[in-house]
């Protein structure tokens, strides 16, 4: 008989030189406009990095970011998400390769937004119709 875990109880640490990240955002975004994006992970137009919040770095891993640090991952590196309960809460946490992270900040970045490549902040900056579907 399988058993079906929603939420593992207790601790992960990664191996080797492996991150765990939580807080890694999938869903509807708002643009600078107010325009809702919806979630577009998957299509053509949902393929960009992503940022997560450092949750624990294996033994292996030197690099200078640390725990609580924010890190900006290659699209697609990272894994299928695994429900935690470290006593504290529930946590959604991804494995990522110590390769794929870009760059990091020891803040949450809130300037970046979905969009924003579309526009200067007065107006648009590409033709929208391009994205209609003919």
């Amino acid at each position: 008989m399988a058993i079906n875990l929603n939420t593992i109880e207790g601790t992960l640490t990664p191996v080797g030189d492996k991150v765990l990240v939580s807080n890694m955002f999938f869903g509807e975004q708002t643009t600078v406009g107010g325009l809702i994006i919806r979630d577009d992970n998957g299509t053509t137009r949902g393929i960009y990095p992503r940022w997560g919040q450092v949750h624990a770095k294996g033994p292996k891993n030197t690099e200078t970011y640390s725990v609580g640090d924010w890190i900006l991952v290659e699209h697609g590196r990272w894994t299928r998400s695994v429900k935690i309960d470290e006593g504290d809460g529930e946590l959604e946490l991804r494995m990522i390769d110590n390769d794929a992270v870009l760059a990091f900040s020891d803040t949450k970045p809130d300037d970046v937004i979905l969009g924003a490549e579309y526009s200067d902040g007065e107006g648009f900056t590409v033709d929208p119709q391009q994205f209609v579907n003919a």
